[in-house]
């Protein structure tokens, strides 16, 4: 039998059972989203998929929650939240669905979760403070989401579910552009990869577009890299590598006599015509063509390796 109905909790929602419904949302098109308390809604059936209420964790049941004692533990022992659950056990179909590559489906899943489903389900079973995003804390996704439930004095009788679902989008965008983000990363390793070892010896790694090639620079063990060089439309880049995508600190910055110049002054500066910018801060740099970011990269680094 079909599923027909998506069975979560009435009154305010949090980010677990929202970004649930955006995965079961798109595996179940049309089924549709009941939010009750009611006991009848409650009794597992074949056509209905239950979380985040309930009281039970019964995945042949089809009912996914997380509020009984004990509550269900990953294998690491730490908490699952509704949506670590039905992200455990449909999460890779919805890549599928998504179009995720049937061979990068399991990376994809494993890193979404961890990075993704984890603070939610922490967060949301208390075993994670929202104070450890300090200042940031009224910023984090859950923070965000819950933001939108309604007011405490709206008089509206369906306040709470107009508010649902018109947050749900917004919790499938944020959903939709991780994943596209974390399937890029696996599409892009094997190009990076592939540069790397073109570049050899050399200080300066040229990619043949935009993409994220941080994460395997690092694994690479490629440490003599300092600078990375990109074509960017009609223009040319050249950008410092950060030691990590935690913090803001290069192997190498630009030159110092760079900083904060354009056009002519940063030619007159840099001796490269075609020369355009180069940002305050030193980790990155703009040329007009190729032959002129070269240049810049290889002044950049002889400044770096000859002090």
């Amino acid at each position: 039998m079909p599923v027909t109905h998506l069975v979560t909790h009435s009154g305010g929602f949090h980010a677990d059972e929202l970004l649930s419904s955006v995965v079961l949302t798109r595996l179940f098109p049309d089924a549709q989203i009941e939010r009750s308390r009611d006991k009848a809604w409650l009794t597992p059936s074949s056509e209905k998929i239950i979380y985040d209420v309930g009281g039970d964790y019964d995945a042949d049941a089809q009912i996914f929650d997380h509020h009984q004692r004990p509550g269900p533990l990953r294998e690491d022992e730490q908490p699952y939240s509704s949506f670590g659950l039905i992200w455990a056990h449909y999460g890779k179909a919805y890549l599928a669905d998504f179009g995720v590559p049937a061979g990068n489906v399991d990376e994809v899943h494993a890193a979404f979760d961890a990075k993704f489903v984890l603070p939610i389900d922490l967060l949301d079973n208390g075993a994670m403070e929202p104070s450890v995003a300090g200042p940031l804390s009224d910023l984090t996704l859950p923070a965000l989401l819950g933001g939108l439930k309604p007011v405490f004095d709206d008089p509206s009788p369906t306040a709470d579910n107009d508010a649902f679902f018109a947050a749900l989008p917004i919790a499938r965008s944020f959903v939709e552009a991780k994943i596209r983000n974390f399937a890029a990363k696996v599409r892009a390793r094997g190009m990076v990869e592939d540069a790397i070892a073109q570049t050899g010896d050399a200080h300066v790694l040229e990619l043949p577009m935009g993409m994220p090639y941080l994460s395997a620079l690092k694994n690479s063990g490629a440490d003599h890299i300092l600078f990375m060089i990109t074509p960017r439309g009609s223009d040319w880049t050249l950008n410092g590598i950060k030691l990590s995508s935690d913090t803001f600190e290069q192997r190498a910055d630009l030159p110092a006599a760079w900083a904060g110049l354009t056009d002519g002054d940063l030619e007159a500066a840099s001796g490269v015509k075609g020369a355009k910018f180069c940002h305050n801060a030193r980790f990155l740099a703009v040329a007009d063509s190729r032959e002129a970011i070269v240049k810049m990269a290889e002044i950049a680094v002889k400044a770096v390796t000859q002090g």
